[in-house]
């Protein structure tokens, strides 16, 4: 029996979707997106020497078959990620309608979304009256702050010392299916932030809306508030079982790191590492050593999107892909014979991009473990099916195998 490490580098697009042109940010369609290919044009151009300088430089993974996956998916040749593949690369194509977290790992887990998520518009306000006033009844107070899409750090500038001084949440949401709510880990409370969320949970996913999410921060208005690590998402569960629930239901070990238990409303998860992402890959590495024969680790590392891609940060978005790519070799040092290592994205997130929102994009497939060769053009839900495969799982859902 094998292990499958299905790793998932959120917003690592490849430019390429068919379907961008329906896909908008700041009221311009997503037609040209690139996250890969930009940022490694920016990097060979000297447009991201802030603590780096030079071209990208992915070894591990351009090894894998990145550059040639970048090509695949968009025709662009992106300067630096020139390397001939020693594993199995393809490029991926999401069909569910929408360009956020739970789509694409939904997907990947293989359940495309069959249904049309609700997404709040961008007026002020933003809410309904009776989410408005659900939010108050279960807040106990008679307002909220907000109320309109906004960057999670801008408004905690705009709002966050009106919160202190009036013990009212700061609610707002984006071009995703969410509603967010922000408020000070100590002054407000914690856990009564969590219980906030949870209450008016039910009532969002009954719209339809994918996540409501605690956006915990501490600080003061003299010097400045930040967000701290204590995020909780309390998303739908999937309309069916995920490639999760399969391999719990299988008797296997299924172990999460990062945000997979959030966004799978904690279904077929057996543990959940969280954490910064440098926490987050010594629980990679770590489990490359001791997750059980049989097994699936799943993994999202966050800050390629939360960081740098909707703050249109590129020098940090290549310095963070540097980073991840140069611990690769602890994580494959503690790898087995046999084992699947999958390497993928739910999205884009364009840091040269007009905006602040995801891009519409093809994402990598770069597998090690199964040989060297072009997987070609695959679906999402397809990663979901070569797992099952490999972890001899009867289970295939939306996609097919491409072992």
């Amino acid at each position: 029996m094998t292990r499958a490490f299905l790793v998932v580098l959120d917003s690592v697009g490849i430019g390429g979707a068919p379907d961008a042109a329906s896909f908008f940010n700041d009221g311009t369609p997503d037609t040209g997106a690139n996250t890969v290919g930009h940022i490694a044009e920016a990097c060979a151009e000297g447009r991201a020497d802030e603590g780096r300088e030079g071209p990208l430089r992915l070894p591990n993974l351009d090894r894998l078959g990145l550059g040639m996956a970048v090509k695949l998916a968009s025709g662009m040749v992106a300067p630096g990620l020139g390397a001939d593949p020693g594993g199995a690369w393809g490029a991926a194509t999401e069909v569910s309608k929408g360009k956020d977290t739970p789509s694409g790992h939904w997907e990947l887990a293989g359940v495309p979304v069959p249904f049309d998520w609700t997404y709040f518009p961008d007026t002020e306000p933003a809410f309904p009256e009776d989410v408005t006033r659900a939010i108050c009844k279960a807040a106990g107070t008679d307002a909220i702050l907000g109320n309109k899409h906004a960057s999670g750090t801008v408004i905690l500038e705009e709002l966050g010392a009106e919160h202190v001084r009036t013990g009212l949440p700061i609610c707002y949401t984006s071009a995703d299916s969410v509603l967010q709510i922000a408020a000070h880990e100590e002054i407000y409370g914690l856990q009564r932030l969590y219980d906030l969320c949870e209450a008016i949970a039910p009532m969002l996913h009954e719209m339809r809306v994918g996540r409501v999410i605690a956006r915990p921060f501490v600080g003061d208005p003299e010097s400045g508030f930040e967000r701290t690590m204590n995020r909780r998402d309390f998303a739908l569960a999937a309309p069916a079982p995920t490639l999760l629930d399969w391999v719990v239901g299988a008797g296997r070990p299924m172990h999460a790191v990062g945000k997979i238990g959030d966004i799978f409303a904690h279904r077929g998860v057996t543990d959940n590492a969280k954490g910064a992402d440098e926490d987050l890959m010594e629980a990679l590495v770590a489990l490359g050593d001791t997750a059980e024969d049989g097994s699936l680790t799943f993994a999202n590392f966050v800050e390629f999107d939360s960081k740098y891609g909707h703050r249109r940060n590129v020098a940090g978005y290549a310095r963070h892909l540097e980073w991840f790519d140069a611990q690769l070799h602890r994580f494959f040092d503690n790898l087995r014979d046999g084992d699947l290592v999958i390497f993928t994205a739910d999205h884009g997130n364009d840091p040269t991009w007009m905006g602040t929102d995801h891009t519409r994009e093809r994402v990598p497939v770069l597998c090690h473990g199964i040989g060297t060769r072009k997987l070609g053009q695959v679906a999402f839900a397809d990663v979901a099916a070569s797992v099952a495969d490999h972890l001899g799982l009867d289970e295939r859902g939306a996609g097919s195998s491409f072992l």
